[in-house]
């Protein structure tokens, strides 16, 4: 990494649920550690109510984000790319380190089955970005 802010870059599929608890996370947990962001391959047309909901106890409100589709300059900015499941196919090649987790798609759960999902990819962050 370089002497910059770090930026990440949180990407699912719709950027609606995972992409979006990720990006959240590490703002909440990291303050100005690290610039967080993400993205989809195929954007929903919203956040989802859930996710921003379980975020939103935290003191995060994400309601006014909306999905965007990953672009190219997103992949070539970000440092760290943390696909939320594996596989992706990416329209271009990240030029900073890809890290492939494996999350569950929280697309119909409500916030009581999201709440179990927010603190693993908490446990992630921090386990896997702070100990850089």
């Amino acid at each position: 990494m370089t002497d910059r802010t770090p930026t990440v870059l949180f990407i699912c599929q719709h950027n609606a649920g995972r992409s979006q608890l990720g990006a959240a996370l590490l703002e909440h947990l990291a303050g100005d550690r690290f610039i967080a962001t993400s993205a989809g391959l195929a954007p929903a047309d919203e956040v989802n109510p859930a996710v921003a909901a379980t975020v939103a106890e935290l003191g995060v409100d994400i309601t006014d984000r909306v999905p965007r589709a990953v672009t190219d300059g997103d992949l070539e900015h970000a440092d760290v790319v943390v696909l939320m499941k594996p596989g992706l196919v990416l329209p271009s090649t990240p030029r900073g380190e890809v890290l492939e987790w494996s999350f569950p798609n929280p697309e119909a759960w409500d916030a009581d089955a999201v709440r179990p999902l927010r603190e693993a990819v908490s446990d992630k962050i921090q386990a896997t970005l702070f100990s850089r």
